[in-house]
């Protein structure tokens, strides 16, 4: 079954989901040619292994911290911060609290 995704023109809701946060799943709020854009739902202690993608991404922390590793470099992210990473580097996240974030990702062709 295909991951239903926001239309153009559709109001999205990315506002912290509070108490919801420990039953959300991670989903992709919509995709196009061009970009990808997904709210990463990790509670304290999950990750994300080290990975990379082809094109440039960046995290915005929406509500918890999170600490994002950029090629063995660490940056703690607070609800309010984000981070811009280069195509292809690699990076993990790792959740320091119960946590979402914005994950905006440029697909490349």
């Amino acid at each position: 079954m295909a991951i239903p995704h926001a239309n153009p023109g559709q109001l999205i809701d990315i506002r912290p989901l509070g108490l919801r946060l420990q039953s959300a799943k991670t989903t992709a709020l919509f995709k196009s040619e061009q970009l990808e854009v997904i709210r990463l739902v990790l509670l304290a202690g999950r990750s994300l292994p080290p990975h990379s993608v082809a094109g440039e991404i960046t995290i915005q922390c929406v509500e918890g911290r999170i600490d994002v590793t950029v090629d063995s470099q660490s940056h703690l992210l607070e609800a309010g911060e984000m981070i811009f990473l280069a195509r292809s580097a690699s990076h993990g996240v790792i959740a320091i609290e119960d946590s979402s974030a914005l994950v905006t990702i440029v697909l490349s062709k």
